[in-house]
This record gives C-alpha cells, structure tokens and sequence, in this order.
C-alpha cells in the first residue's frame, strides 16, 4: 500500500448506501488525495471519483421472495466481483450495508488476506441475532451508527466502533424550512405532506397507489393540501404508472426528481416507507407515519425474526411508539389518511415529537465520516483489528 494511496474497494447497495458511502469516501479523500476506490456504487460515489463496476441498483431488492428472483443476478454479480477484487488485491474492502451481499463476500476477501470494514451494522438488535457469526468471520472492523451497537459486538469478540450516524451530519439541525418551500414553490401558509414510498422497485410496487390513494383521502378531508413526492433515480414511470391507477388527478401531486431533503424540510407532514427515509425525516423533526408492504411470504418470514416490538427507526431508537406503524394488512389507504391527519390536527403533539426528535439527532451527530475515516486508518495501519 502507498501510505499516500490506499487501493480501496467498496460494495453500496441501494441509494442509501451510495449516499454514505460517498460522505465516506469524501472524508478518506481529504486524508488521502491520491486514494482510489472502485466496485459497486451509485451516481453520488461516482460524483466523487468511484469507479463503479456496477450499480448499486443491482443490490435494491429487498424480502426473501424478492431475492429469490434475482438470485442467480445477484450470485453472479458477487463472485464475479469477489474474483476480480481478488485478482487486484484492495489494501481494504469496506461494505457499506447491504450485508446479504457483502457478508459473504467480505468473508471470502477476510479468508484470502484482504482487510475489511463494514460500515452501518447490520440490524442484529431488531432481528435475525444468529447473523453475529457470519459477522465474525466476516468483519476486521464494524462501523456502527447508533450509540447502543458496540457493546453487542463487544459481548461476541468483534471489533467495532460508533461513529455516529452520517446523516445527522448532513441534515442540519435547524432547517430551513422558508428556503425549502421557496425551491418547491410552495407558499409559507400551505399545509404539505410529503409521501415517500420508497427507493426500491418492489417498494414503489407495493406502496405507492397505496399512499396515493391515502393522499386522496387526505385531499377529500382537506382540499387545500399540498402534495409532494420525491422520486428516486429511474423509478418516475413506476411512480406515474401508480399515479394514473390511484385516480389522484396529476395536477394535485408535485413530483420531484429527487430532492427529498427539500421535500422533508419544507413538509408538515411525513407519509414513509419502513427504512432510512424514517431517520432522514425524524431528523428534520416531522411528525411521520410509518408505512410497509412485502409479499406475503417475505412478511411472514421476517414478522417471524423480528426481536422487539417496533420497526421504523425513530420508534426503534426512542424505544416507544412515538409515531405509528402501519404495515402489511393494515396499511390500508383509510388507516394512512387518518392518522397522518392526525398530526396535522394536533400541533402541540406534533412540536412535542420534534423536540423529541432534536435531542435525538444531537446524540447522532459525530462528524461521522472523519470519525470513520480515523478508524479505517487504524485498520490500514494494523493498529485495529
């Protein structure tokens, strides 16, 4: 390895991943100039010099039937970049969530002498435990980012290390709402919903006519409403095939390319897919409904694992059911109207959430690259295993 430049490799699935894995590697350029990283990634890693031997969007599928569909794409993707990462010689691989994917190749690297990191565990408090070995015989390090995931790993031998969540970096602590609505052309007085159904395929399949038809109901309550969606990158047909078969008439619907950010700054409301998106928007501090739909099978399977009571983030990290979870039967278009409402009914309990949601999002802000990035140095350096 030149100490000035570290031959990286990196696996980000989905676009979330590929959003962390570029404030990572943001923070290992400014340590390491001449650094280079190459993989699967997505178009934010490529904006920072990756070299993406596929994208991240291969990785976006989500519930066990869901896998089974494209598993012989996935397998094959995976040894074929196993074989080549092989052939290169990375002086470190880092897995950026995705474990279904990367656990099993970090562990073929691990075997074969390559350092590896992963970087956001994977949710062995929320279900699947018996996940711990394959970490183990994965992982030289893991990269946690939530301040509870240490001691687990500490319990069962496995170096590891909180760094604080990247996204509490990103999303300031005080937004600005007036610059967001002004971008989206929205007025102050307006009252908004935000509808975030996801940034999977399988996840707009199952979800969006479902929050559109609950955005219809909210509209017959509320006339005056406004609605905005964000649409993650190659999804827009998905989300207008949904649209013309919902019946919402396309006039009261912004959709947006993207920009989700300004979507949850500018909101009062939040109707949102189980996962990320759940943390992003507690951390701009809105009242939220938590909505989640798989095949049947893949729910039952998971609904079988699960190891405490809540799914969504916010509600995990709180320990409470601090906003609802509506999933698989439940997550009728009637229930997500009505309670999303609800919070627009209910401002003294929406602002007790948000203050809820701030101290939340100052324990999580840790400068989460740069702290990251001193440890991945470690491990370079041999100094931590």
């Amino acid at each position: 390895m030149s100490r000035d430049a570290p031959a990286l490799a990196m696996v980000a699935g989905e676009s979330s991943g590929d959003l962390l894995g570029a404030l990572l590697l943001r923070a290992l350029r400014s340590r390491w100039p001449g650094l280079t990283a190459r993989g699967i990634g997505g178009p934010r890693l490529q904006a920072e010099g990756f070299d993406a031997w596929w994208p991240s969007d291969k990785l976006a599928v989500r519930g066990y039937v869901e896998v089974l569909r494209h598993y012989r794409e996935i397998v094959g993707i995976r040894r074929a970049l196993g074989d080549r990462l092989l052939a290169e010689r990375p002086d470190l691989f880092i897995g950026v969530d995705a474990p279904d994917f990367n656990l099993a190749l970090e562990t073929r690297l691990r075997v074969a002498g390559v350092r590896t990191v992963h970087f956001i565990s994977p949710s062995i408090w929320a279900w699947r435990a018996g996940r711990i070995e394959a970490i183990r015989a994965a992982v030289d390090h893991m990269l946690c980012v939530f301040p509870f995931e240490p001691a687990l790993y500490a319990q069962a031998g496995i170096a590891a290390t909180y760094v604080g969540h990247p996204l509490a970096d990103v999303i300031p602590l005080e937004a600005d709402r007036a610059g967001a609505r002004r971008a989206l052309g929205l007025d102050p007085g307006d009252v908004v919903v935000a509808l975030l159904p996801g940034s999977r395929r399988a996840e707009i399949d199952h979800l969006a006519e479902l929050f559109l038809r609950a955005a219809g109901l909210m509209l017959q309550a509320r006339p005056g409403l406004r609605l905005v969606l964000p649409v993650a990158p190659g999804l827009r047909s998905a989300i207008e095939a949904a649209l013309a078969r919902s019946g919402l008439a396309p006039s009261r619907l912004a959709l947006l390319d993207g920009r989700s950010h300004e979507a949850l700054a500018a909101c009062d409301a939040v109707l949102v897919a189980s996962g990320t998106a759940t943390l992003e928007a507690a951390l701009f501090r809105k009242p939220m409904v938590i909505a989640y739909r798989m095949n049947a099978i893949s729910w039952e399977i998971t609904r079988r694992q699960k190891l405490q009571p809540w799914v969504g983030l916010p509600n995990i990290l709180l320990r409470d059911f601090a906003v609802p979870e509506l999933l698989q039967r439940d997550a009728t278009p009637e229930a997500l109207a009505r309670e999303t409402l609800r919070w627009l009914d209910d401002p003294a309990a929406a602002a007790r959430l948000a203050d809820r949601f701030g101290g939340l999002h100052r324990e999580l802000r840790r400068d989460t690259a740069t702290t990251a990035a001193r440890v991945i140095a470690e491990v370079l350096d041999g100094s931590s295993a």
